[in-house]
């Protein structure tokens, strides 16, 4: 188990500390549907921390899958 600093507050949502290059070139409108999407996996999940990126790549798949209608 990891210590945790005092000066940390509890998080709802994770946060991506380095944003993946996929996620660069998309609008803020995209970024939220794909961040709403790897917040649903992370959730199925578990909530099983430090899979972020795994998370996001998926939801990036998804989401484009779902736009063009696959």
């Amino acid at each position: 188990m990891k210590a945790r600093s005092p000066n940390v507050s509890p998080m709802k949502q994770p946060v991506l500390l380095h944003e993946p290059e996929s996620m660069q070139k998309y609008s803020d409108e995209m970024r939220e549907r794909i961040a709403k999407k790897a917040y649903e996996l992370y959730e199925k999940r578990g909530r099983q921390a430090e899979r972020d990126v795994e998370d996001w790549l998926q939801a990036e798949q998804l989401v484009r899958k779902d736009m063009m209608g696959e």
